[in-house]
């Protein structure tokens, strides 16, 4: 008998992303996305915009996206189920490399789980 904690395996690669309805896309206390001037520059691109534009409309202080009231990223698509980054290709860094070669936490932790299925159901209008 192995003694090893078993893992899910799509949880330790970024095969699960393809398919995850956007657990990291809601904002849990104590996590921030770092928004670099890259990203903003990326995104200014990706809208035709200038930077200073993207900072008017989408930024919250210097270095975070604003969040809807569910904690939800202002860029995350309701009532679909996968494909729900609306800046997909034009995404800040640190989501690009999230979970930083690491299992998906959402996959590992159930307080997580806890936490933000009752949000991502209610943006999926699956909350009735």
């Amino acid at each position: 008998m192995c003694d090893k904690k078993q893992v899910y395996s799509l949880a330790s690669n970024k095969t699960f992303c393809n398919y995850c309805p956007g657990y990291c896309c809601y904002n849990l206390p104590g996590a921030m996305l770092l928004i670099h001037a890259e990203d903003i520059n990326r995104l200014a691109l990706h809208f035709d915009i200038s930077d200073g534009e993207v900072r008017k409309r989408f930024m919250d202080g210097k270095n975070s996206f604003r969040n809807r009231a569910d904690g939800s990223c202002i860029f995350l698509a309701n009532g679909k189920i996968c494909k729900r980054c609306s800046i997909h290709l034009a995404r800040p860094k640190q989501c690009k490399e999230f979970p930083y070669e690491k299992p998906c936490p959402y996959l590992e932790r159930e307080d997580l789980l806890d936490d933000i299925l009752p949000r991502l159901e209610k943006s999926l209008n699956l909350d009735r």
